[in-house]
């Protein structure tokens, strides 16, 4: 796949740009679904909310009409008159539990209106409900002015209904002594009839009335009815014990859900919703599936305008790639017919200028290999004269002895030698013996043109005699010595040549020291970093020397020189061993 990938500058920009552009509509589309998510919720919320302030309303004026009939029913001329009797007229409380059936047949959701009179024992209720006395609201206490009982429940012939009851003492308009007690019963089915129909949470929520003490008044769970909240629900009761209407969300995993609470503010009761958390997973696998949907798509399509895109733009460089492919050697380089102006257009200007230089640097170095063999010719003649030169040499040699001019004839030898050694048929490496003998012949022709002037010591690994080595390395360096350290000195010097092998690696190291006057820090310095500094003051050998050990040897065996003023100069340098001769 990587090879696949690398091997084309098509493939490689294509899924570099698509990945550049699907990373960021990844990014898009959770950024999307996230929001979208969250507005899902709040919508819900909002809903939800919106769902208990309408239930509310409805509360509202089921309570209201209660309170209201029951200020009506207490202060009733009629119902007066027979409280504050201290016996039963049996016409007056037909008369009275008529008007009262008909009131409370003209409200659905109200069970039972009844009357207890305090001063004798006839009931008056509208509702026909067995086991008398067990479904009875309890009497209110002290100087209570109303109250709303918990749910309960009563059997009647329907069953068993559970009421929620507005109780409220009756006194009389005159004096204002108790004279009986009026309690209005609200049935809990009418009450929360119709809450299903309103769909919260998109029917899977649940609306409860809590009253002021946690109990559960009214619920679309039958079952929850009469129970505490804080047994059930701990975590409600302490949510809404705080006041005022909001949501928030409890409970985790499965358990979690959405908690919608509204006060109602006639009795101090709360609405509750509850939804559970779990609902939203529905709404968000669709709008994920659809978002997902929208960011296949885009990364489809960007995938196509990219491939076709890039496709576009990188066919000059696939023509450009199989000119360069199929260049012949004997051949110009072929045209490049550029369509446009822009980068690549460029590139293909440049690539004709190239192949038009090329075409000139080829028959540059036509011409160029015409001269060198014309140079060759010319050197391959010229070889004809260090042959006179040996046998003009050999000549002032034998002239000399029959002169007997010795030192004459033996510098002569020695400088016939020393040409000798210095040519080595055109080699460039020679033995290490091979080297210190040509130091000898020079050494020979310099101390009969300086006698007594210096000494040479020679201290050479004889197991390195036979090592090859690049020729005339030690002669400049010796020669440098002599002129720039010793000649100048007053009295002898002395110069030592040692050779020996590197005892770690295999290499051959090499030291040529003399006592002379040595040369100041600041052209030491130079000479360390430019070998090749102001040569007619360190010589031009030592330049030389340096130069042909970075060609032959590698940076590792350059030139090392250290001296300073009246105590010499020390030259060493390291070669690795040759196995044979190049």
């Amino acid at each position: 796949m990587r090879s696949w990938l690398t091997s084309s500058l098509q493939r490689k920009l294509s899924v570099v740009v698509t990945a550049s552009m699907i990373v960021p509509l990844l990014a898009l589309g959770l950024f999307a679904f996230l929001i979208s998510s969250r507005i899902t919720e709040q919508k819900t919320k909002l809903s939800g909310m919106d769902t208990l302030k309408q239930v509310e309303a409805n509360l509202r004026y089921m309570l209201q009409d209660a309170e209201n009939i029951s200020i009506f029913l207490i202060g009733e001329r009629d119902i007066q008159q027979y409280l504050s009797r201290n016996e039963d007229h049996e016409l007056d409380r037909v008369d009275i539990l008529g008007r009262m059936t008909n009131l409370a047949a003209s409200k659905k959701y109200i069970a039972n209106i009844a009357i207890y009179p305090d001063r004798f024992d006839a009931v008056l209720t509208t509702a026909t409900w067995y086991e008398p006395g067990t479904s009875d609201p309890p009497a209110p206490n002290g100087d209570a002015v109303k109250t709303w009982t918990g749910v309960y429940p009563v059997r009647n012939y329907a069953g068993i209904q559970n009421v929620i009851t507005l109780v409220r003492p009756i006194r009389s308009i005159h004096d204002y002594r108790p004279i009986g007690w009026l309690a209005i019963s609200l049935d809990e089915k009418a009450i929360s009839k119709d809450w299903a129909a309103l769909g919260l949470g998109r029917g899977e929520g649940r609306l409860e009335l809590i009253g002021r003490s946690g109990e559960i008044l009214s619920s679309m769970d039958k079952s929850r009815l009469g129970k505490s909240l804080e047994q059930v629900e701990p975590e409600v009761q302490t949510l809404i014990r705080q006041g005022g209407s909001g949501t928030t969300t409890y409970g985790s995993g499965e358990n979690k859900r959405t908690l919608l609470y509204y006060p109602e503010q006639l009795t101090g009761w709360t609405l509750t919703g509850t939804v559970p958390y779990d609902q939203y997973k529905s709404e968000n696998g669709y709008i994920l599936i659809l978002t997902a949907v929208a960011v296949v798509a885009s990364a489809v399509i960007c995938a196509g305008l990219v491939w076709f895109t890039v496709r576009r733009v990188t066919r000059p460089l696939r023509v450009l790639t199989r000119h360069l492919s199929r260049i012949d050697p004997d051949r110009p380089l072929p045209l490049f017919r550029s369509e446009s102006d822009d980068e690549i257009g460029k590139l293909g200007e440049s690539y004709n200028l190239l192949g038009a230089h090329i075409e000139s640097l080829k028959e540059e170095v036509i011409r160029g290999e015409a001269r060198k063999k014309e140079a060759d010719l010319r050197a391959l003649q010229a070889q004809i004269n260090p042959h006179f030169l040996y046998n003009t040499l050999s000549s002032i040699h034998w002239i000399a002895l029959m002169s007997k001019e010795s030192r004459i004839a033996d510098m002569v030898e020695g400088l016939s030698d020393f040409l000798r050694i210095s040519l080595n048929n055109g080699k460039d490496f020679c033995p290490v013996g091979q080297e210190i003998a040509h130091i000898q012949h020079y050494v020979r022709v310099q101390s009969i043109r300086f006698p007594d002037k210096f000494a040479v010591h020679y201290i050479v690994d004889p197991a390195l005699e036979q090592r090859m080595m690049l020729k005339l390395l030690l002669q400049p360096l010796v020669e440098n010595a002599m002129i720039h350290g010793i000649q100048p000195k007053v009295g002898t010097g002395t110069i030592t040549i040692m050779i020996r092998q590197d005892q770690d690696e295999e290499r051959m190291n090499v030291l040529v020291l003399d006592d002379g006057i040595g040369m100041e820090q600041e052209r030491l310095e130079q000479l360390k970093e430019r070998p090749d500094l102001n040569p007619p003051v360190g010589g031009y050998g030592i330049h030389n020397v340096n130069e042909r050990l970075l060609l032959h040897y590698g940076a590792d065996s350059q030139l090392e020189i250290d001296s300073r003023v009246g105590g010499g100069t020390r030259i060493s340098f390291s070669i690795p061993f040759l196995e044979e001769s190049p």
